[in-house]
């Protein structure tokens, strides 16, 4: 959710893959280290708001995010020795986001960063930080393998996700000639542009939200000192 996508707390924009080392303290509680590489887009010209539409701003970011979470198991739960075969987890822990907005203009990409297309005097930084929540469950299919579902929010301390935040600068202010065209693109289908200096171009929100939606399977090593180890 951001500038480009004010309503739907569940849109799903974009791949993302994982992975994962987790130490098992017992049945209840587990810490991972996780390292994700998603991809998050939106479009106005896509919305039926016909004001977005008007706007006709777009972006892809891929998204590079390290996160150390701590899970807990409702039920006691061990892979092929415990009582039980599955479980439902909440999670909750620390991730350092990197992001790289772009867009695409007459057919080529540009990276959005360093345009500033808001009229920011200095680029803003790409490293950002979040605390990650959610929700999941887990399912031993067989032996030692755990198949698990789970949906996960972040509310990094960025508005920039989607490189749209504020208001619409003074052009003859912006660095270049592409800058200008990125930074208004309302006029691009019409020839009637919207984008006066110190009007709206963001919603007004202070951050950007993103999600991540993923099945795992994982492997428990077992030990002969600790067999949940």
């Amino acid at each position: 959710m951001g500038d480009l996508n004010a309503n739907n707390p569940l849109k799903v924009s974009g791949p993302s893959f994982s992975g994962f080392v987790k130490r098992n303290f017992d049945g209840y509680w587990s810490a991972k280290l996780n390292y994700t590489i998603g991809s998050i887009s939106a479009a106005d010209s896509n919305s039926t708001d016909p004001q977005f539409r008007q706007r006709n701003l777009s972006f892809t970011t891929s998204l590079f995010e390290v996160s150390a979470i701590v899970e807990f198991n409702f039920l006691d739960y061990i892979p092929e020795v415990g009582k039980n075969r599955f479980t439902p987890y909440l999670f909750a822990g620390f991730a350092v986001l990197n992001y790289y907005p772009t867009t695409v203009y007459q057919g080529v990409k540009y990276s959005l960063r360093g345009m500033s297309t808001e009229g920011e005097k200095k680029p803003y930084s790409t490293t950002a930080f979040s605390i990650p929540y959610g929700i999941g469950v887990k399912y031993n299919i067989f032996g030692d393998f755990t198949l698990g579902a789970e949906i996960g929010y972040r509310n990094p301390n960025t508005d920039y996700l989607d490189d749209v935040s504020g208001v619409y600068p003074v052009k003859s202010s912006l660095p270049s000639g592409i800058a200008q065209a990125l930074s208004d693109r309302s006029g691009e289908k019409t020839g009637i542009y919207i984008g006066s200096p110190g009007t709206q171009r963001g919603d007004g929100n202070p951050r950007d939200t993103y999600f991540f939606t993923q099945v795992t399977i994982a492997f428990t090593f077992i030990t002969q000192k600790c067999y949940f180890h």
